[in-house]
């Protein structure tokens, strides 16, 4: 790929601005022109359907749950009747956009809807872009000049954006054979990402089902797979959670929260869905509650798909709270257990906390229903950390994949920092 890139300094000429890098064959092209988004194409409405309209087979209509890390995400479907009224369909290179949602960390969210899909269209609460240029469009919309005028049409509480408005949002465009190149060369990074995007749900898939394999399935006291040094050992031991485990609700450390504090605050969004603590968390010096190395910590609330309900990570140190609607979880010193062991297990059986989540728009656990969740164990301590190791090891994989991912991320943000001119300084600078 010779994509060879001259660094030349923000500047603004009679056309406009120009980026910091630019490819060696357009430095004497000129500044970019500011254009709105309607000089670059068309808004397709979304459609308006009604329960009665919903099929098992059909026409696929995209929604934001379709949107998953700027690609399209076929997990959760809806089909109608083809010949629903009012209907547009939706095409190869569109750019599906969410622009409304309960959620306003949703707006704006957008992916490029790829060839192969089913027959398909979009729902109300979307919309698509459909342009010539869409390769280089969908690079824009990527863009901090792109979020930040989605969230200037937010405002406080309006969690959608207005056709009207959003048509006539602006950015700085090269001439055709330039925005050919920015947008070829960003794609083949977008390309690197989704292959390795691929590997990682691989890797996460093997886990899973040695999961389901190492762990007793529902009806079974003893695991499909053992290993052989403890294919002899028996029927594994059942007991409840609450037996194994002293709980202790988190307290409301957010009102809290300084820089620098002593303590990190581990809240709702404070577990990833591997069951690992997320780096970068908020902090507190004030204690309502402590934790000490080797506790639990578990999900008790989330919206009302329940998805990280129960979900538990392990503490690392003494140096962490809880907050509120988030358990800590003891093991009792009379109990012989595997730490690592209990989390994997636990995170195992999401299907059971999701079935004990009680609650419309929010899902939330009880005391009583975490204590009776049933643990099943191993009779022989050296079977729990055997199965523990195994998972780990693939636990450190997935991380080290995740890791390649974001820095790929980080890579292809930097560089567009610089091959996209800044919109900001210019309007400043008028």
């Amino acid at each position: 790929m010779s994509n060879k890139i001259k660094t030349t300094e923000m500047k603004q000429d009679k056309r406009g601005l120009v980026p910091k890098l630019r490819f060696p064959e357009f430095k004497d092209a000129g500044g970019w022109e500011e254009k709105e988004l309607q000089d670059l194409g068309d808004l397709v409405s979304g459609l308006t359907y009604s329960p009665d309209d919903v099929r098992e087979n059909g026409l696929l209509v995209l929604r934001s749950s379709n949107i998953k890390d700027g690609l399209i995400s076929l997990e959760d479907t809806v089909y109608v009747d083809q010949n629903v009224k009012g209907v547009n369909l939706s095409k190869p290179n569109d750019i599906l956009i969410c622009v409304r949602n309960g959620s306003k960390n949703l707006i704006g969210k957008n992916a490029l809807i790829p060839k192969g899909l089913p027959l398909c269209t979009h729902g109300a609460f979307m919309t698509v872009f459909r342009s010539k240029s869409w390769k280089f469009v969908f690079q824009l919309f990527q863009t901090t000049s792109y979020q930040k005028q989605v969230n200037g049409d937010l405002g406080a509480t309006i969690n959608s954006i207005n056709s009207r408005h959003f048509v006539k949002y602006k950015f700085y465009v090269p001439n055709p054979p330039e925005q050919q190149k920015i947008a070829n060369c960003l794609s083949s990074i977008d390309d690197l990402i989704t292959e390795e995007s691929e590997k990682l749900e691989s890797i996460k898939n093997h886990k899973k089902g040695l999961m389901q394999n190492l762990f007793p399935s529902e009806g079974k006291t003893t695991p499909n797979f053992r290993f052989p040094e403890f294919k002899n050992d028996g029927e594994w031991e059942v007991k409840p959670l609450g037996k194994i485990c002293k709980y202790s609700n988190g307290g409301g450390n957010e009102n809290n929260v300084v820089d620098n504090g002593k303590y990190y605050l581990i809240s709702l969004n404070s577990i990833d869905t591997e069951g690992n603590l997320k780096p970068n968390m908020k902090r507190v010096n004030h204690i309502d509650n402590s934790l000490i190395k080797n506790d639990l910590v578990m999900v008790l609330s989330d919206v009302a798909y329940g998805n990280f309900l129960g979900l538990s990570a392990i503490i690392p140190n003494n140096n962490y709270v809880l907050n509120q609607r988030m358990a800590g979880l003891r093991v009792r010193s009379n109990q012989n257990i595997n730490i690592e062991y209990l989390r994997l297990f636990i995170n195992n059986n999401q299907k059971y906390f999701k079935q004990k989540g009680q609650g419309s728009s929010q899902q939330n656990l009880s005391k009583p229903s975490v204590e009776r969740f049933p643990i099943f164990l191993p009779n022989n301590p050296k079977e729990q950390q055997k199965i523990a190791d195994c998972l780990s090891s693939i636990d450190d994989l997935i991380t080290s994949q995740g890791q390649k991912i974001e820095a790929l991320k980080t890579h292809k943000k930097g560089l567009m920092q610089q091959l996209f001119p800044n919109i900001d300084q210019n309007h400043k600078s008028k």
